[in-house]
């Protein structure tokens, strides 16, 4: 959560640094980056994580050396590509906005490999407290150079690059130091270990490159509309809740992947089944109380992440944040349902129905933002497309898992009850044994 309010801060510090027209070019370079990012750990990065979760040590060390090998040898072909794609389209890509991301990101891929590895690593692990360390260090520093900017520094956006990929380059240092990162296993891949990891990340790629498309496409499709990158600007204030709505969802996915995977694995399905409920219900139950909140003080929100200049309807593109935020509320309570069907579908070993699912999101996302910015011009219509595609998704998701499993969707509820009654309950009972402890104390002193 600390994490995160850095990560918030940050953004808020640096939509007052900016005019909208330059700050939707650092939209731009993130959204474009994370894109790219799904080619790069997408054939790997869930195969890993189901795989590493019942792994002895001698297998382990194979997996980890072929998601090495595999990545390196990713990031190598794209930042080639980049590069090349740069060098024959200067002007076209400048004057789209994506000057930043051709330029610089291909550097930064290479920087941030042991950044990025040790994360993964460490997930399968459960070890959340390095984690949490690596990404402090990262969150933390950008904090810093974008706070000391707006009171002092008044950088330029290539600057600012530049200062990302120092703090890219101190993190992966750490990571490295540490032996976190893996790449010590590169030489341990065996043809065996990298055909199991890309039989199962052939459709996991495509997964996570449609799941990032599902919250860039969006942004990409209103950077190529007339409405130009100051819409770009404003649209990324909702995206930027939708993503703080996000953050207790993926710490639960994160937990809730390598516990269904390895029940999977151990053929304990009652038991991935029993997961499935509680996590979605416990989530769906979280997401209902804060889009309540997110709906009701949208105004609010709005002036704190981008100030006063961004309340009301922007003269440029005819939209207002503050509704778009209200809509975004309602795609929050659909969030929960949506994100365990995949996981439960990955962890079930059935990659290949879980890319369905998001590749039918994604064509109706993208046609809808077509629609939405092309003939009705609205920035509202491209944030109903996205509760429209997430509903589908979470019809679809459900389909395909019940027929894998076979689930009753009354139990996603009364589980979800449980969940919070169990911690209810513990909190209870401390309290009692507390007042207990409290009593004995004294009696021992009167004693």
């Amino acid at each position: 959560m600390c994490i995160s309010l850095f990560g918030f801060t940050s953004f808020a510090l640096l939509l007052r640094s900016f005019p909208p027209e330059v700050f939707g070019r650092w939209v731009l370079y993130l959204a474009s980056a994370s894109l790219v990012d799904m080619f790069r750990f997408g054939i790997t990065t869930t195969a890993i994580i189901r795989f590493l979760s019942g792994s002895k040590e001698e297998e382990w060390q194979k997996l980890v050396g072929s998601f090495i090998l595999i990545v390196l040898l990713a990031t190598s072909g794209i930042a080639l590509i980049i590069w090349i794609c740069h060098v024959a389209f200067p002007l076209p890509i400048e004057h789209a906005g994506y000057d930043l991301f051709f330029k610089w990101w291909p550097l930064m891929m290479f920087i941030n490999i042991p950044f990025n590895t040790a994360q993964v690593i460490l997930q399968t692990e459960l070890r959340f407290d390095k984690i949490l360390l690596i990404n402090s260090i990262y969150s933390i520093g950008f904090f810093f150079v974008v706070l000391v900017n707006f009171l002092f520094l008044r950088m330029n956006l290539t600057e600012l690059v530049l200062a990302q990929l120092g703090i890219n380059l101190i993190t992966s240092a750490v990571c490295l130091f540490n032996g976190w990162d893996g790449l010590k296993y590169l030489g341990k891949a065996t043809r065996r270990t990298n055909k199991v990891l890309l039989d199962f990340g052939k459709y996991t790629t495509f997964t996570l490159i449609g799941t990032n498309l599902l919250r860039s496409a969006d942004t990409l499709i209103i950077s190529l509309s007339p409405m130009g990158t100051a819409a770009v600007a404003l649209y990324s204030i909702p995206m930027k809740l939708v993503e703080l709505q996000q953050i207790p969802l993926r710490s639960f996915a994160a937990t809730a992947f390598p516990k269904m995977s390895k029940e999977s694995l151990l053929g304990r399905v009652q038991e991935v089944k029993n997961l499935f409920y509680t996590y979605s219900g416990a989530m769906t139950y979280l997401f209902a109380f804060i889009s309540l909140l997110t709906f009701v003080f949208a105004e609010y929100l709005v002036m704190i992440i981008g100030g006063h200049q961004y309340l009301g309807t922007h003269p440029g593109t005819g939209a207002s944040a503050v509704m778009i935020v209200r809509i975004f509320s309602i795609y929050g309570l659909l969030l929960p349902i949506e994100r365990m069907t995949g996981i439960g579908l990955d962890s079930v070993n059935r990659p290949d129905r879980n890319f369905q699912k998001v590749l039918y999101m994604t064509i109706a996302n993208v046609i809808g933002d077509l629609i939405a910015v092309f003939i009705f011009k609205s920035l509202a219509g491209v944030a109903i497309g996205s509760v429209l595609f997430t509903i589908l998704g979470v019809w679809i998701g459900f389909y395909f898992l019940n027929k894998e499993i076979g689930l009753d969707r009354k139990k996603i509820f009364s589980s979800g009850i449980d969940f919070y009654r169990m911690i209810y309950c513990s909190f209870k009972n401390l309290g009692k044994q507390r007042v207990l402890d409290i009593e004995n104390n004294q009696k021992n002193f009167l004693k």
